[in-house]
């Protein structure tokens, strides 16, 4: 039986969304959810079965994009970033992973709350609160998904804390591109029990190779981040959350990445990310 805050929480979705016909007119919504409500990796295994994907697991030059060709169009030439940011991307199993994270204070409190009654419960999403929570580092796990044709179409990426084990982030990557875009975003769907969190993240290139991502603000249909509800009618709703991503090499050669998660105009959380390739 679903918990009482999950159902409160789907019941209020489906008053603030509008319906969407998934496999019509809105089919750029149509994203993997969990069957349960304790997400963790158990999702990809479901959604494998019922949508015809075959599974490449544990695969060590596993990308979370067959290629960064694929995110080309007016305004962004893939070949203009440095070659490891296109490595990371393309062969992501092979980067380890260390992160700090640092909370506005006042957004803090909220932040514990919602980690402590929902993200840790369900397993998703479980944004680490206190520096202490990642000193020991992340272990992620990269499964590419493909299509009948052998062609990859998706990658899921399940992240987990190395002290611990618990699930932090579980999503799906892909590239997709909007109705009314002219050229692929970066398509990261978290699942969620009969929904899921969609993040549409455009990209461009910075003036030193770098990347950057971002999910601004804008109107239905264009980058940014939605909750899809998937029980009874589907419905979905923009919600004001921004994020940014600017992957770099620095003045060292090392690849970092800054993160930034922002409620409306107020920012919420910072990570960093210093990654670097398994030797």
């Amino acid at each position: 039986m679903p918990h009482v805050l999950d159902r409160w929480s789907r019941s209020f979705w489906r008053l603030a969304g509008r319906a969407v016909d998934l496999d019509g007119a809105d089919s750029w919504l149509d994203a993997p959810v969990s069957a349960t409500a304790r997400v963790g990796g158990g999702w990809l295994d479901v959604e494998a079965a019922a949508r015809g994907w075959t599974l490449d697991r544990g695969g060590p030059e596993a990308g979370l994009l067959p290629s960064m060709a694929a995110l080309d169009g007016p305004g962004f030439d893939s070949a203009q970033l440095r070659p490891a940011i296109r490595d990371f991307y393309e062969h992501t199993a092979a980067w380890d992973m260390e992160v700090w994270s640092s909370w506005s204070p006042v957004v803090w409190p909220a932040g514990e709350l919602v980690a402590r009654l929902y993200a840790r419960r369900v397993e998703q999403l479980a944004l680490p609160m206190r520096p202490l929570d990642v000193a020991h580092g992340m272990d992620s796990q990269v499964t590419v998904v493909r299509d009948g044709a052998g062609e990859q179409v998706a990658a899921a990426w399940v992240r987990t804390l190395r002290s611990n084990g618990r699930h932090v982030f579980s999503g799906s990557y892909a590239t997709r591109t909007l109705p009314r875009a002219d050229r692929p975003s970066i398509h990261v769907t978290f699942p969620l029990e009969s929904g899921n969190v969609q993040v549409f993240l455009r990209p461009s290139v910075t003036k030193d190779g770098g990347l950057r991502l971002e999910s601004p603000c804008g109107g239905f249909g264009q980058d940014g981040a939605y909750v899809v509800v998937r029980e009874g009618r589907d419905v979905a709703a923009r919600v004001p959350l921004h994020e940014t991503f600017h992957v770099y090499v620095d003045g060292r050669g090392v690849l970092r990445t800054d993160h930034e998660l922002r409620v409306g105009r107020l920012s919420a959380v910072r990570l960093h990310y210093r990654l670097e390739r398994a030797s």
